[in-house]
């Protein structure tokens, strides 16, 4: 408070005004200049800003989702994605060299899937920048443009976009084409750089283009 700036008998006089006999214990004090109180709060403001002031408790997210400001992503190629805002992305642990130790173990995807907490928030966002007029989250998968199950990157947002589970080409016809370029890598029929270029560009003419369909 600010009341060291106030002369000894306005504050003496302040304070008997505004005593009050049948609260004894309250600590009076005269009210904050208007100017004073101006400053506090801009004071208040700044700290907020740079988040010093806290109220409550904070809640760290290790795992936020990254943003890409300023992006618009274009439906225009629906079903696939916008290859401006995910033209795919690569794990750099998979290799053609280390697909025995990885892709092609059973299981191995779940080591490396990202949760739904970093997920759907990545979902909701870029649902936005893509415009769907459709905002419902259940009618879309975050779906990985180059699959995990071909070494595709978990987290990279370039990578990810939500893939509408509806029309001609729902986001459920992918997956058998995933499986069968993972059996095909796996199994020798193609390499895995050759799978995952063609999933990338357009995973509805991947087997064909590979001689799998």
């Amino acid at each position: 408070m600010f009341t060291s700036r106030l002369y000894p008998h306005r504050r003496a006089q302040w304070c008997h005004a505004h005593y009050s006999p049948d609260r004894p214990g309250l600590n009076v004090e005269p009210p904050m200049r208007p100017s004073y109180r101006l400053a506090a709060a801009a004071a208040s403001l700044a700290l907020g800003a740079t988040g010093l002031l806290t109220t409550g408790t904070a809640h760290a997210a290790p795992h936020a989702a990254p943003h890409l400001a300023g992006t618009s992503c274009s439906l225009s190629r629906l079903p696939l994605p916008d290859p401006t805002c995910q033209p795919g992305a690569y794990n750099p642990d998979v290799t053609q060299a280390t697909i025995g130790s990885t892709i092609c173990v059973s299981g191995w995807t779940k080591t490396v899937r990202p949760p739904v907490s970093y997920t759907t928030p990545l979902k909701i966002r870029q649902i936005g920048e893509y415009g769907y007029s459709d905002t419902n989250t259940a009618d879309y998968e975050e779906d990985h443009l180059v699959p995990l199950e071909l070494g595709g990157a978990p987290r990279d947002p370039k990578n990810l976009w939500p893939e509408p589970r509806y029309g001609d080409e729902p986001a459920q016809s992918k997956d058998s084409v995933e499986n069968r370029l993972k059996t095909a890598v796996c199994g020798g029929e193609v390499t895995l750089d050759a799978a995952r270029s063609a999933i990338a560009t357009d995973w509805t003419t991947a087997l064909s283009k590979l001689g799998l369909g």
